[in-house]
């Protein structure tokens, strides 16, 4: 029984632990925080090798990690839905401030980044899936059990949303004046 269980590791760990890196980025893009991403992605690998002797080798191994991880961030948002609680103090004291972002010099990594968090989640999900992590629409259908059109009209609504977040960003860099001063 030992043995065979060590072998089965083995195994699991050469279809599954290459994928750890891309889980974690996506974690993190989809809960922002880094601690709680590095939970999730530990409980998705845990599910997985409690599920590993269910999963069909030669078919798509990051599509299933992908699927069990989404598993586990909507547990993790239906949890911290039902126990976040704001004191009303401090509920007031927030809506009382007003933020306004610095302006950037040129659009980096970190402002791509931030612009997709700022789209919805529901779109989010689909552009971190499709463009990010390159899955197809069939295999995103399957993850998040939606359809294929759902995923495509998703994908279209986030990218579009995240466009229009870059031309802010980009305008506000004076990205979009270098272009037209050298046209």
């Amino acid at each position: 029984m030992f043995f065979r269980k060590k072998a089965e590791y083995s195994d699991f760990e050469a279809v599954a632990l290459p994928h750890l890196n891309d889980l974690y980025r996506t974690a993190v893009h989809l809960v922002r925080d880094r601690t709680e991403a590095h939970d999730l992605v530990q409980e998705a690998y845990l599910n997985a090798w409690k599920a590993f002797d269910r999963f069909e080798p030669g078919t798509n191994c990051r599509a299933w990690l992908f699927k069990i991880l989404i598993n586990e961030v909507r547990h993790y948002r239906r949890r911290w839905f039902t126990s976040k609680v704001v004191p009303a103090g401090e509920q007031s004291f927030e809506e009382t401030l007003t933020f306004e972002p610095p302006i950037p010099e040129s659009i980096q990594d970190e402002d791509v980044l931030a612009a997709l968090d700022e789209i919805p989640r529901e779109f989010r999900e689909i552009v971190l899936l499709a463009d990010v992590q390159e899955f197809a629409y069939k295999e995103i259908a399957d993850m998040l059990g939606i359809p294929v059109g759902t995923v495509m009209s998703r994908l279209s609504r986030g990218r579009k949303q995240l466009r229009v977040k870059l031309a802010d960003y980009a305008s506000a860099a004076g990205i979009g004046r270098k272009l037209e001063e050298g046209a």
